[in-house]
């Protein structure tokens, strides 16, 4: 499996790595969307005790694990780079040739079709880059707002997962959507238009 790209841009996002500069950003997007985030995302609860140079050294774990092929980290901005939108990732937490979706959106951006649009650019690297078999994005069973993400780019619901994910430090079910790579070749993921460079900015895709 090949490294992700470091930066992707689409029609309206700049998906990239990290880097430790982009730590205020991070800290003012999240704890303005705390709320929104605490019933789907645990790490939530705990951010506003996190100081500013915590922050910087998590940004930097992030991109060290970028570098060294152990996780891919993305932060979702606005085309200017003023905005951070969101957080996103291709995780390797799976088994095989696979990767996994997930992600955040600001509170103030909800409902825009960002999630869609940063999902189906990482499925498409992830295929035509990475050269992955399969993709997964899981979300927790009563999160409908995320779950219809994979549903309109063509992930199919394998089902749910009894108390794989966590909410409010309880166990919840977690939904748990695929697709492979045959499947994308059929997929809106395909069709997206973007551009993709790598660690030194050359483009790849």
């Amino acid at each position: 499996m090949k490294t992700p790209p470091y930066r992707i841009q689409t029609e309206r996002l700049i998906i990239r790595c990290y880097n430790p500069s982009d730590a205020p950003l991070l800290q003012e997007s999240v704890a303005e969307s705390r709320s929104h985030l605490l019933p789907w995302m645990p790490w939530a609860e705990g951010d506003p005790a996190e100081t500013l140079d915590a922050k910087i050294n998590r940004l930097r774990c992030f991109r060290a694990n970028f570098d060294s092929d152990k996780d891919y980290t993305y932060g979702i901005f606005d085309l200017q780079e003023k905005q951070l939108l969101g957080g996103s990732g291709l995780h390797t937490r799976l088994s095989g040739e696979a990767l996994e979706i997930g992600y955040w959106i600001h509170v103030d951006h909800v409902n825009k079709g960002y999630a869609t649009e940063l999902s189906a650019a990482l499925t498409r690297v992830a295929f035509e880059v990475c050269a992955v078999e399969r993709m997964e994005i899981h979300c927790s069973a009563d999160n409908l707002r995320s779950a219809s993400v994979p549903r309109k780019l063509g992930y199919v619901h394998e089902g749910n997962r009894r108390r794989l994910g966590w909410t409010a430090g309880q166990p919840v079910d977690s939904m748990v959507w695929s697709m492979f790579r045959d499947e994308y070749e059929s997929s809106s993921c395909k069709d997206i238009r973007l551009q993709a460079f790598d660690a030194i900015g050359l483009q790849i895709l």
